[in-house]
Formats: C-alpha cells, sequence, structure tokens
C-alpha cells in the first residue's frame, strides 16, 4: 500500500546538497518495494521510494562548493562508507558497512526535492536533457557491466535481453566497436529498437544461436538468461550477469563453466566509476535514453505508473513520475 504526504523539503546538512527533483524512473526494484517482497535487508519502511532520478541542486551545505548550486545533476544510489578496505578500493558497492541505499533505506526521489551527500552526485553538461537523465542510474549499472566486459574492437559481443537494461547494453558495446553486435530476446518487436541503437543482428532464443561470442553482457533476468548467454559464448569468451532471477533459476554448469574456460562476472549496483563513465558517455552524445522513455506521469499517479510498470504491455517502456507536474507537492510513502 502507499500514501500521499505533504512535502517539506530538508535543509543540506555539512556536507549535503538539496536536490529539486526533474524525473524519477520506476523499476523492477520498486515494484518489490511497493508489493513488500524485497528481500530483507535491503529495504527499510516507511519509505520514500525513488533511486533512478535526475535534477537540479538548488543548496548546498556547509563545505560544499557554491559553484554546485544550480547544476544539473544525478546521483549514486549506494551510500557507501568511504572508510573501509572495499571502499578504498573503489569498489563502494560492496561496502562492509552495509547495505543503505537512496530509495530503498534511505529517503528518495518520489519527492519535489532529495537531500542527501553531495559527494554522491554527478555534475552533467549544462544543456543535457534531465528526462534523458533521468536513465542514468540503470544506465551506469550496465556501464559496471561494460567496464567488466573489457570489450575490445574487433571482437564479437551480444546481449541476452531487451528491456531498458539490454538497450543500454547495446549501446555501450556498440561504443567499443565490435565486429559483430547480437541481440538475443524473446520479443521480435525489439529487434528494430535493437538495431537503431546498434546491433547488427537480433534472434529469439528459439532460434538457432551461435557459440562462438567473444562477450556476453546478460541482462534478462529470467530463470533460465544465465544458460542462454553462457551457451553463446567461445571458449575462453566472458560473461557478465546483470540480472536477479526469482529463486529457482537454472544455474550455470560448473563443469562446463571449467572445460571451456569461461570468465563470468557479475554486477549489483554501478561504482563512481561507472558513474562516471556513464556521464561521459552521455554527455558525449553516445548514449540515447530518450527513446526508452513511454510514459511520463504526474506522482499522484504512482498506482497507475507501477501498474504499467508490470502489465507486461510491449508499448510500455520506461514510466517516469514527475513531481512538480502536480500542483501539490507530495512525497509517497511506501509500506509492506
Amino acid at each position: 500500500m502507499h500514501r500521499l504526504a505533504s512535502h517539506e523539503p530538508r535543509q543540506p546538512d555539512a556536507g549535503e546538497a538539496l536536490v529539486r527533483v526533474h524525473a524519477v524512473g520506476i523499476c523492477g526494484s520498486d515494484r518489490e518495494v511497493y508489493q513488500g517482497n524485497r528481500p530483507e535487508g535491503y529495504v527499510r519502511y516507511p519509505l520514500t521510494p525513488g533511486h533512478e532520478w535526475s535534477g537540479t541542486v538548488q543548496a548546498v551545505g556547509a563545505g560544499v562548493p557554491s559553484t554546485l548550486v544550480g547544476r544539473k545533476v544525478v546521483g549514486e544510489g549506494f551510500r557507501n562508507c568511504q572508510v573501509c578496505d572495499r571502499c578504498h578500493a573503489g569498489e563502494t558497492t560492496l561496502c562492509t558497512a552495509g547495505y543503505e541505499e537512496t530509495g530503498f533505506t534511505q529517503p528518495g526521489a518520489m519527492a519535489p526535492t532529495l537531500t542527501l551527500p553531495a559527494r554522491l552526485l554527478h555534475a552533467l553538461p549544462d544543456g543535457a536533457d534531465l528526462t534523458a537523465a533521468a536513465l542514468l542510474e540503470p544506465a551506469a549499472c550496465i556501464a559496471a557491466a561494460a567496464i567488466k566486459a573489457a570489450a575490445r574492437p574487433g571482437e564479437r559481443v551480444a546481449v541476452v535481453g531487451t528491456g531498458t537494461l539490454g538497450m543500454f547494453a547495446v549501446q555501450f558495446l556498440k561504443a567499443a566497436s565490435p565486429a559483430a553486435l547480437l541481440v538475443v530476446g524473446t520479443r521480435p518487436d525489439r529487434a528494430e529498437l535493437s538495431k537503431t541503437f546498434g546491433a547488427t543482428e537480433f534472434r529469439t532464443r528459439d532460434e538457432e544461436l551461435p557459440d562462438d561470442i567473444d562477450v556476453v553482457i546478460e541482462t534478462a533476468g529470467s530463470a533460465s538468461a544465465a544458460r542462454t548467454a553462457a551457451a553463446l559464448l567461445r571458449r575462453g569468451g566472458r560473461l557478465v550477469l546483470t540480472g536477479i532471477p526469482a529463486p529457482g533459476a537454472d544455474g550455470l554448469d560448473p563443469t562446463d563453466l571449467v572445460v571451456r574456460q569461461l570468465e563470468v562476472h557479475t554486477v549489483f549496483g554501478a561504482a563512481p566509476d561507472a558513474w562516471a563513465h556513464t556521464v561521459r558517455v552521455f554527455g558525449a552524445g553516445l548514449l540515447d535514453p530518450l527513446p526508452l522513455v513511454t510514459h511520463e506521469l504526474p506522482l499522484d499517479e504512482f498506482p497507475r505508473a507501477i501498474e504499467l510498470v508490470g502489465s507486461g504491455d510491449p508499448k510500455v517502456g520506461k514510466v517516469l513520475l514527475r513531481p512538480w507536474a502536480d500542483p501539490h507537492p507530495y512525497a509517497g510513502t511506501g509500506t509492506p
């Protein structure tokens, strides 16, 4: 269940920034929060959700450069401690202090304003489209996968999955100048969009698939997606898994991994280097999130937005909420 509550901006303390939220995206994790089935330890109720967002800095606290005021920004979600060994190594998504994330355990962006540590912000070019920028959080997660995949020019690469993450994976891999870029999915209607973003070939999973791909990024999160992705690889190929399937999914065969000497990586969230890479690629015009947006709704239409995200309708892509599209300043509060 959810309710709408009056919103009072929290003025930034030392090291913090107050951001006027332009738009906030909804993904499957937000549906888990709304339905109350997000894994224990990865949500704290009551909660203002919203981890995919863009906005403009309105005010900063002590110790934060005043030049940040007025800048268009996006922000990292993971609230890392900055002092543990993993944080010092730049692996902030593995922070040993425990899991804290904007929109899940800390107040999120489904409100007119968001106050958060300024160190998490990434400034955008002055001319950046903030509606498109609201999708940079999922893009950063795929940037993390692309960094781990380390695709080199001339390699044969593939993406399994045709949702928002899959379409970002196509764009990041295209930027690496592959010899071939295959997209594998279950929806033939995504073929045209895949090729618009740079795919050279599209096949559904029930078609004959190659087994000589150098690099595969899996984004589908379905029960069989990991096995489908691994089967595409040549011996010694590289696989990056980003999807999180439901319990009981088909696991990878360890014998197959060893005998074929496959290199397997996983991604959960995005560390600062992936965020910085995403913002650079976006600023250079090499990443185009806007065609993925199909719906923009005011904040008080949150129930409809959640319904759209879970509808399975192929016409529904990315759904955004616009907190300032409604004349009444509300903040959404979720309870399981």
